[in-house]
């Protein structure tokens, strides 16, 4: 989990294991250890690779994948990435517990289901859609006056 999110994350940034090692203050062998697997940073450099990739340490230690097997990145600080759904015969999804949990999301709750040619959809809790549109409109009222 730990080895292939750092490789991936690395790869990312498009750097060496040098670069890296050089960045966090290590030397390249620890770090290619870390990548290999044979060693662990400890939690220290955990926090300072985290920092240094953008994402949390949560993230660097945990495995996320799709459906279909492919391993997915970590997510950068705020964001989340919890996998794959399935759309079922009545267009349904089961939204993962750990997305519900995070934004507190219950049975009976109202989504917004808004997306952007080719580029996705996203769900937002109707009460904070609702009230960004209500602030959008006061400030458009109060510039046309």
């Amino acid at each position: 989990m730990l080895s292939e999110n750092l490789i991936v994350l690395r790869n990312l940034k498009g750097l060496s294991q040098e670069q890296i090692a050089e960045q966090i203050g290590v030397s390249r062998q620890a770090y290619a250890k870390w990548e290999k697997g044979t060693s662990i940073p400890d939690v220290e450099k955990c926090m300072v690779l985290a920092d240094f990739y953008g994402t949390t340490i949560d993230s660097l230690m945990r495995e996320n994948s799709t459906d279909s097997g492919l391993k997915l990145p970590p997510a950068p600080k705020g964001k989340y990435i919890w996998g794959t759904v399935t759309i079922n015969d009545r267009g349904q999804i089961v939204i993962p517990k750990e997305a519900r949990d995070t934004f507190d999301l219950k049975s009976g709750d109202r989504l917004v289901v808004m997306g952007s040619d080719g580029e996705g959809i996203v769900l937002q809790k109707a009460e904070i859609f609702e009230e960004m549109l209500r602030r959008i409109m006061s400030a458009a009222g109060k510039a046309g006056e």
